[in-house]
């Protein structure tokens, strides 16, 4: 028998000081039983780093939501959706292959990539000039003993802020806070 996936449920408080973005987000996150809770925090991170594009794209009337991650692979890890079904935004989290990565560059109007493994400069390096010609993609390095330190604030019921300032985000909860600077490679 399959084991099923965790369900972790969150509320959380983006105060994105950059783009002038406040709100309330409730979200349910599906943990795959093969995903940690390090890489289940890093799609969190993502998502409230990129919420901003709900008023900037879609003039609040889109949708933004985790995909189903691990479980499908053709599924982004997070995306915002307008009110017509259209993809403005596909975020994946980790080290995506290119041929996935240029699937998502044809179905969505902008692909970020958040990388986040110690092993993630291997991969950049590798990955580059395959990565070269797609326009629509960006691509982030989160540290990774930062990115480590997102598994503690996991809990299968949380209450979170993150705060966004000079492209840096904090996120905070009863457990602790953490503090990540996103560096683009791309």
């Amino acid at each position: 028998m399959a084991i099923k996936s965790t369900i972790f449920k969150a509320n959380l408080q983006i105060a994105d000081i950059d783009h002038g973005y406040y709100a309330d987000h409730q979200l349910t996150l599906a943990r795959h039983p093969s995903e940690t809770d390090e890489r289940m925090m890093v799609r969190l991170v993502a998502l409230a780093l990129q919420a901003h594009a709900l008023q900037d794209t879609c003039r609040g009337d889109g949708t933004l939501a985790f995909g189903a991650g691990l479980s499908d692979p053709d599924d982004p890890d997070a995306s915002l959706t307008d009110f017509t079904g259209r993809k403005r935004l596909w975020i994946e989290v980790g080290q995506p292959e290119d041929k996935p990565l240029t699937k998502a560059c044809s179905r969505a109007d902008a692909v970020v990539v958040y990388a986040f493994h110690h092993a993630a400069e291997v991969w950049w390096k590798g990955i580059t000039n395959k990565l070269s010609r797609l326009d629509k993609l960006q691509v982030w390095r989160l540290p990774a003993e930062e990115a480590q330190q997102l598994a503690s604030l996991a809990e299968r019921s949380m209450q979170l802020q993150a705060t966004i300032q000079e492209g840096a985000l904090t996120l905070s909860s009863q457990r602790g806070s953490v503090h990540l600077e996103p560096l683009r490679w791309k």
